[in-house]
């Protein structure tokens, strides 16, 4: 209704013009026009009555261009593809990390793994090299001996005493075996060790000569009974050597019968008792070596003895 309204209006002010000037528009005849009573509303600037100016063809495929490209440019580009290619060699980096830190947990850590082993301080008695079988009492004399000592090598750990008539020889013999089955795959990486729990009857000289009858990496430990005790709790190993034990007197001791295998940070791996054989023994410390040595783990140098034999600050009167 609006719309034909307009249109009857647009045409009565066209009527009021005259003729001619219909014909031939001039200003006269704009300004007739915007005279009309009707017309009035209908009066447009000089502005909006211009017509739009044609784009030329240049500017127009210019538009089509920058449209078709969108918002990447070379650059853009360029940067997009170095940010993806940074990203995906970090998240790379990231999984193989994560991944290397699972096999060294698996390597030397075990779900449930008894907290054996811990601080001790004992003495090794030492012997001047090339000393005879039944001169080394005279000659012996100590050397401070800490747990941190065996850091750094894998250790095989065994309590037991001097006086043990059949069952201390034969664990030790084993170890001896396990040891140079050890040396032969991997080198020198596994330190043979032996503590005593009769520190009464065990002097330097006794616990040298009774190490000397064994591997020659052997080494043996012995101290005050309060120093034993302290090495025989922390690695839970039972003893029933009483403390004031008569040095002289015959008796046994009762005490737990393993060894233990350590690895390099000092941590308990495994034990093995007297079931088992040197075989069934070396099998599995191979097994623990060799998944310590594919995480990426040093395997170490088993020279403690000879590096605390050198020591002389470690004397002990």
């Amino acid at each position: 209704m609006l719309r034909s309204s307009a249109l009857t209006a647009l045409r009565s002010c066209r009527q009021s013009v005259p003729a001619a000037q219909r014909s031939a528009p001039t200003s006269a005849s704009t300004s007739a026009v915007a005279a009309a009573p009707w017309c009035r509303g209908f009066r447009t600037s000089p502005a909006a009555a211009a017509a739009p100016v044609p784009s030329s063809p240049r500017s127009r495929s210019d538009a089509r261009a920058r449209y078709a490209i969108g918002p990447f440019t070379p650059l853009s580009a360029g940067l997009f593809v170095l940010t993806g290619v940074g990203l995906l060699l970090y998240f790379r980096s990231e999984k193989q990390a994560v991944e290397e830190r699972r096999k060294a947990e698996n390597a030397s850590a075990k779900v449930g793994r008894p907290r054996i082993g811990g601080e001790f301080e004992l003495v090794m008695p030492v012997a001047p090299s090339g000393s005879a079988p039944g001169t080394i009492a005279a000659q012996v004399e100590g050397r401070k001996v800490t747990h941190e000592d065996l850091k750094g090598a894998w250790t095989l750990v065994y309590f037991g005493f001097t006086n043990c008539p059949d069952i201390c020889p034969e664990e030790l013999d084993k170890m001896g075996k396990v040891v140079d089955a050890i040396d032969a795959s991997f080198g020198q990486i596994v330190n043979p060790l032996f503590i005593t729990c009769d520190p009464a009857r065990d002097t330097l000289a006794a616990t040298a000569t009774y190490v000397s009858e064994f591997h020659p990496r052997l080494m043996g430990l012995t101290g005050s009974y309060e120093a034993v005790k302290q090495a025989c709790k922390a690695y839970r190993v039972y003893f029933s050597t009483p403390p004031g034990a008569d040095p002289s007197g015959d008796y046994l001791v009762d005490h737990s019968i393993f060894f233990y295998l350590m690895d390099p940070e000092g941590k308990f791996v495994d034990a093995f008792g007297r079931s088992q054989s040197a075989d069934d023994v070396t099998g599995k410390v191979h097994g623990f070596v060799e998944s310590w040595k594919k995480a990426g783990h040093p395997l170490g140098n088993a020279d403690a003895k000879a590096r605390i034999t050198a020591d002389s600050s470690r004397r002990v009167p």
